[in-house]
C-alpha cells in the first residue's frame, strides 16, 4: 500500500509596517496546516528585496505601509514578472473602492479584511497559491456594485482640472491656468471625487493613473 504524498507547504511572505501586528499574524499562521512563514517585512521595498531573494509563493500585503513604497506600488512590483513572482494578497483594513480598484488592477490576486476569521485566511492563501481569487464578502460585494453600477465618465473639463491637478497645482492656480473661478474648480474636483470614488486630491490621482485618465 502505497504512502499518500503530501503536498508542499505555501511558502508565505508578510509585509506589514506593525511589528506587533506581523507578530500576531506570524503566531495564528504557524496553527494553520500547509502554511509556512519564510519572512517578514516591515515594508514595500523591504517586501521586495525579501520576496527575490526568498521566493515565496504569497505575499500577504498591507495597503499602508507608512512613509516608504506602499502596498499598491509593492504589488504592481511583484507581480510584473507574471507567472514568474509570487501571487499577492492584499490584507487591510481598508475597504473604499478606490483601495480595491488600485489593488486589483496592480495584480493582486486577492483582497481581504483584517477582520476576516482565522479559518477564512488560511484558506484564502491556500486559493492564492493556486492561482485563485480570494475575496472578503464586503470587498466581492462592492466590486459587483461597481459593475453594476459604473460611474459616468469625466467630462473634457474634468480631465483638464485632473491633469492640472496631477501636476501638483492648487485649486487658485488650476483656476489661473484654466481661465475659470476658483469656486468652479471646487466644484469640478467634487463631481471627479464622487465619479472616481475617492476622497482626497492624492486618491484622485492615484485612481486616475490606474485607469489611464491622464495623458
Amino acid at each position: 500500500m502505497s504512502t499518500p504524498v503530501s503536498s508542499p507547504s505555501v511558502r508565505l511572505l508578510l509585509c506589514d509596517d506593525h511589528a506587533v501586528v506581523r507578530a500576531g499574524l506570524r503566531a495564528l499562521l504557524s496553527s494553520a496546516d500547509g502554511i509556512e512563514v519564510v519572512g517578514e517585512a516591515g515594508d514595500g521595498e523591504e517586501a521586495l528585496a525579501m520576496a527575490a531573494r526568498l521566493k515565496p509563493d504569497v505575499v500577504l500585503m498591507d495597503l499602508q505601509l507608512g512613509d516608504g513604497m506602499d502596498g499598491v506600488t509593492a504589488t504592481r512590483r511583484l507581480t510584473s514578472g507574471g507567472a514568474a513572482g509570487p501571487r499577492v494578497l492584499v490584507l487591510t483594513m481598508f475597504d473604499t473602492d478606490a483601495d480595491i480598484t488600485r489593488a486589483v488592477a496592480a495584480g493582486a490576486t486577492g483582497y481581504l479584511l483584517k477582520a476576516e476569521r482565522p479559518d477564512e485566511l488560511f484558506t484564502a492563501i491556500r486559493h492564492a497559491a493556486a492561482g485563485r481569487t480570494a475575496l472578503s464578502a464586503p470587498v466581492a460585494d462592492r466590486l459587483l456594485a461597481q459593475l453594476r453600477s459604473p460611474r459616468p465618465a469625466l467630462s473634457e473639463r474634468e480631465h483638464e482640472i485632473l491633469g492640472q491637478l496631477a501636476r501638483g497645482l492648487g485649486n487658485r492656480e488650476i483656476a489661473r491656468a484654466l481661465f475659470i473661478s476658483e469656486a468652479t474648480v471646487k466644484t469640478h474636483l467634487g463631481r471627479i471625487y464622487t465619479k472616481l470614488g475617492v476622497e482626497t486630491r492624492a486618491g484622485a490621482v492615484a485612481v486616475a493613473k490606474e485607469r489611464r485618465l491622464l495623458a
